[in-house]
């Protein structure tokens, strides 16, 4: 599983015209999902992404408090291109990619979990076509493997 995580100050999906899910500050975090997934990738992912010391307090930007420390939300959408391999030829290869029929419960088991950390939590549309917003503070972007 690989998560790919950024600290926003805003963000949104949206599917067909409609936005789906909206966050003020918080995570967006793309989630991968690879043919071997599962509790114990989906339990690492979420103690990382919520513990990640990675906002800072009102009066500075240090790495110094946690999602859960500041109160952010998250924004959860399915990004099956993470295990996209382009190492060979023009076109990624997405073997590494598990299906849907795979894919699909691992991701809404994910986010199950992750709201039982009552924690707000907003989704994209898994296999939906979407356009995500994000305005990205900091920058601050991670990549977070369970491998």
């Amino acid at each position: 599983m690989k998560a790919l995580v950024q600290r926003v100050s805003s963000g949104s999906v949206e599917v067909e015209n409609e936005i789906v899910g909206s966050i003020n500050s918080g995570l967006v975090v793309f989630l991968g999902i690879t043919h071997s997934d599962c509790d114990k990738e989906i339990d690492f992912i979420i103690n990382k992404i919520i513990n990640l010391r990675i906002f800072g307090d009102k009066n500075t930007d240090n790495f110094e408090k946690s999602i859960h420390d500041s109160n952010g939300e998250f924004l959860i959408i399915s990004q099956f291109t993470l295990y996209g391999d382009t190492k060979k030829g023009r076109r990624p290869s997405f073997l590494n990619s598990a299906k849907s029929e795979y894919a699909e419960p691992i991701y809404n088991k994910f986010i199950k979990k992750l709201k039982e950390k009552k924690l707000k939590v907003q989704t994209g549309i898994f296999g939906a076509k979407m356009k995500v917003n994000i305005v990205n503070e900091g920058p601050v972007t991670l990549m977070i493997d369970s491998d």
